[in-house]
């Protein structure tokens, strides 16, 4: 049984089935690593007022606080919980367990969907990957928490995956509305990387590029982040604290690395000036000091400890490579940060894949050809419904239209690839992703099923859904999305 995959049955019982079984088990095997109620229970434990945090791969390399982190509760009034990001009921789930009684209460912020988990801290589940009235709403509540804070709270913040969009609360002057088609058009139109785009919503909101710890600095504050927070674009390398605090873009709890200036860069870069509302012209355009978001200085003055729940061993890599050793696969990570458009990205890995299949090189089969990261999706005035790793397997199943032995799937590891709103019969809402083989092209002629109409409106998920190739999955933290492409030996094609 699958811990995370819901339809393993329908993902399996056509085509390709033995390899498509292979890479369910490996998909499922990455997404139930990236659990943060496990890295919750792993790192925290209260043995009766004490409360420490303590493991130390959970630490950024270098940090100048690094050590077991002690809290004696009986000297707090209050223990407060706030955060969002994607899934952010599983952490706040554990925090409930291990605090009990302790525990005051808090807010967060999830995405519309997600199963009702919390019981003592509050919940508002809001949009994403585009803001909503009730992005503003959670942000609203968390406030509320902020304003008679003292040296005598504990405040444990939750960030991760999704949290640019979910906790978005403008400027003044700045309507939700105007920032929801700001980041549509950005994302869908102008197919922005979330790291460019952070630059200028970090700026355009009062909580995020950390100043929800600016809320929150007269306490005593321990921020925990569902991803790896040391993992950098380069596999090898990972970034120690003083490089994090001074460069991070995409943890909006913490100092930020962003100012103005890059804003306006960027805003040039995708050539979007000219569509951007004319107040936040004006605001970028003043670039008021007061407005800048939290540098390393000010964050390193608050009383703080921050955590990374996921570390790089305990991530989906090692967890997808152990399934596939164990399935009779050698795993090898093709790109640890695939960022480019869904499609190209695609048919590029599967033309890889082939190469593996025809001649060995420069992999021999059986091999797994494992990706992550977050690739893009230009949508322009098309809205379909769809994602970006649906694009990826459909441009993939192309590329390996005929092949007896590849078998593709990608996911979004919250469970969640695109926005969602599927109305089939039986189907989920929003797919995780898809699976796809040799066979797909094939079984969609046959059904009268164009792929290349759905590619071109991004409508990809009815049509998957119908050839039995949509993943289903239940929510949870997102770490980036996850690929794998198995490639089998010739006998072992059923």
């Amino acid at each position: 049984m699958m811990d995370r995959i819901q339809n393993e049955q329908m993902l399996t019982c056509h085509g390709n089935m033995l390899g498509r079984r292979h890479a369910v088990e490996m998909l499922d095997a990455g997404l139930a690593q990236c659990d943060p109620y496990r890295g919750v229970k792993r790192l925290m434990r209260l043995e009766g007022s004490i409360l420490t945090f303590d493991c130390p791969e959970f630490e950024l390399k270098d940090d100048p606080r690094s050590g077991p982190a002690v809290y004696d509760l009986d000297q707090y009034d209050r223990v407060i919980v706030v955060g969002a990001a994607k899934g952010v009921q599983r952490a706040a789930l554990a925090l409930e367990e291990i605090l009990g009684d302790r525990l005051t209460g808090g807010h967060v912020i999830g995405k519309h969907g997600d199963p009702m988990l919390l019981k003592k801290i509050g919940v508002t589940l809001a949009g994403h990957p585009l803001p909503d009235d009730f992005c503003m709403e959670g942000c609203e509540k968390i406030y509320a928490w902020s304003k008679d804070i003292t040296e005598r709270d504990l405040v444990i913040t939750i960030a991760g995956s999704g949290i640019s969009s979910l906790l978005t609360w403008p400027i003044e002057g700045v309507s939700i509305a105007e920032m929801r088609e700001f980041t549509r058009m950005m994302q869908q139109e102008k197919g922005i990387i979330t790291e460019d785009l952070n630059c200028i919503r970090t700026h355009l909101d009062r909580m995020k590029g950390g100043k929800i710890s600016r809320l929150f600095k007269r306490a005593s504050l321990v921020h925990l982040v569902t991803t790896d927070i040391a993992k950098t674009n380069t596999p090898v390398v990972r970034m120690n604290y003083e490089t994090f605090m001074r460069e991070n873009r995409f943890l909006a709890t913490l100092a930020d690395g962003t100012t103005f200036a890059d804003a306006m860069e960027v805003f040039h870069k995708y050539d979007a000036w000219n569509r951007v509302p004319k107040r936040i012209q004006e605001f970028f355009l003043e670039a008021d000091p007061a407005y800048e978001t939290v540098k390393h200085d000010e964050y390193e003055s608050m009383n703080a400890r921050v955590f990374g729940l996921t570390p790089k061993y305990a991530t989906v890599y090692p967890a997808v490579a152990d399934k596939a050793r164990e399935l009779g696969y050698t795993p090898h990570m093709l790109c640890e940060y695939l960022c480019a458009e869904a499609k190209e990205a695609g048919a590029v890995t599967a033309a890889i894949a082939l190469n593996c299949d025809r001649s060995n090189e420069p992999l021999a089969a059986p091999c797994v050809l494992i990706t992550s990261g977050e690739n893009v999706v230009a949508i322009g005035h098309e809205k379909g419904v769809g994602g970006r790793n649906q694009e990826y397997c459909i441009a993939a199943a192309q590329k390996i239209a005929g092949s007896k032995r590849i078998v593709v799937g990608a996911v979004d590891t919250d469970g969640t690839d695109g926005p969602g709103g599927l109305q089939l019969p039986g189907a989920p809402n929003c797919l995780a992703g898809a699976i796809v083989d040799g066979e797909t092209i094939a079984q969609a002629k046959a059904r009268g099923i164009d792929l290349n109409e759905a590619m071109r409106t991004h409508g990809t998920s009815a049509p998957l859904w119908e050839l039995g190739c949509g993943v289903e999955a239940t929510p949870d933290i997102s770490v980036l999305d996850l690929s794998v492409i198995v490639i089998q030996k010739e006998d072992a094609v059923q």
